[in-house]
């Protein structure tokens, strides 16, 4: 295998989301040029569809990481920031943004056209904690930069309160207000109605995509998990709907056929934790040996529906929410995500990404482990590696283990 592989993709639509990350980024890079603009935010939040609203340009540092690593920038960017001080052993999201900001950036790096300056930064108060990290250090990077420090209770999800999301809900306020004194902007309620419900719809159509991964065979794996940047960048646009209607269209076809990812699937397979960004090929891996990655982890972070009707209720409610969905979140609470997870889609074993670069989705794999085999009689394998820095990985290791745990699942189903 290539020291760092691309994925191997089975759906027509995977062409046209090439097309779609292009297009991001140049409107990201025109939209600086021209005078609009543009706020770096974390992913995941209710300020996505505000902006968009407020025809403000998005940009998202943590997830041009993933892109960073996809093009063999990244090995350049953990150098610099490690020169500034920022140990290994640091999130690879945070050391690569770091990186990239005071070294190719500076540099002028034209990757997909380069990424522009940030003249407002959404400072979160929630999320992980690299995470918040991140936007201090941009702070710094990018002194000219209007900030909003943001702030919002770190609440697990079965534990939010009607005051929880009230408070919430004065901090959208206060968001809106500080966009429109520092852009001279006004919000139009009726557009941000519209952007919700379109942000919502996208979250529908992905639920439902999601969904036919059930089928046996799968009409798509993990390797197609790209898919997920248009309910990232594109939240509230009609781009994000127009291209999720045509990937449900394709999925759906593919199931009513029985058109599986590979001719003869005999083992699914659950993923845990997030992709190894900079060698996706690993994910197609399986497939020489009849197995399918029909699910993961990562993908439940979108599956937030929102209230149409109440605009600033529902973006409230996504900031609380977003993240304990996948991140901030018990190991009682991950355990039974996975379980059941593991039961909706008939997994026959779990792949467990022991990621050195993200430690709080990594708590609890050994409970998690145990748990599966006693509860549902399902084998795991603990993989080592990283979601961002190949120096704390080892493809040969992995292909070694993988081969013997493969062997072991083919005996088991007989």
């Amino acid at each position: 295998m290539e020291k760092s592989g691309k994925a191997r993709k089975s759906l027509k639509a995977s062409k046209e989301l090439s097309q779609i990350i292009v297009d991001y980024y140049t409107e990201c890079m025109q939209a600086s040029k021209q005078g609009k603009p543009v706020g770096w935010m974390p992913p995941m939040n209710g300020a996505i569809e505000i902006f968009y609203a407020m025809d403000l340009q998005p940009f998202f540092p943590e997830n041009w990481s993933p892109v960073c690593a996809a093009f063999g920038l990244a090995p350049k960017n953990f150098e610099v920031a490690e020169n500034m001080g920022y140990s290994m052993d640091l999130c690879g999201y945070l050391r690569n943004i770091i990186g990239y900001v005071h070294g190719p950036m500076k540099d002028g790096d034209k990757t997909l056209g380069g990424i522009p300056e940030a003249d407002l930064i959404i400072s979160p108060g929630g999320g992980c904690n690299p995470l918040m990290k991140i936007f201090h250090e941009l702070e710094r990077r990018f002194p000219k930069a209007k900030v909003l420090r943001a702030d919002l209770p770190q609440v697990p999800l079965q534990d939010i309160e009607p005051h929880h999301i009230d408070y919430a809900v004065s901090e959208m306020k206060r968001a809106i207000r500080f966009l429109e004194e520092t852009t001279g902007r006004r919000m139009d309620y009726d557009k941000l109605k519209e952007v919700v419900r379109l942000s919502d719809r996208a979250c529908e159509l992905w639920n439902e995509i999601m969904s036919y991964r059930r089928c046996i065979p799968a009409p798509f794996s993990a390797a197609e998990i790209g898919i997920m940047f248009v309910v990232i960048t594109r939240q509230g646009t009609r781009i994000a709907v127009d291209f999720l209607e045509k990937v449900l269209e394709e999925v759906r076809e593919r199931a009513e056929e029985n058109s599986g990812v590979i001719e003869n699937e005999e083992i699914r397979l659950f993923w845990d934790n997030i992709p190894i960004w900079y060698n996706m090929g690993l994910l197609n891996y399986f497939e020489k040996m009849n197995g399918v990655v029909v699910a993961e982890t990562y993908s439940a972070a979108f599956s937030l529906r929102l209230d149409t009707e109440n605009p600033l209720e529902a973006l409230a409610h996504k900031s609380l929410t977003s993240y304990p969905l996948v991140s901030c979140v018990s190991v009682e609470k991950r355990k039974e995500m996975v379980l059941k997870a593991c039961k909706e889609y008939l997994i026959d074993g779990v792949i467990l990404h022991r990621n050195k670069s993200c430690v709080p989705i990594t708590l609890g794999q050994m409970d998690i482990k145990k748990e599966l085999f006693q509860e549902l009689g399902i084998p795991s394998l603990i993989i080592d590696a990283d979601h961002m820095d190949e120096r704390n990985f080892s493809v040969a290791q992995f292909q070694t283990r993988v081969d013997a745990f493969m062997e072991m699942l083919h005996k088991k189903s007989g």
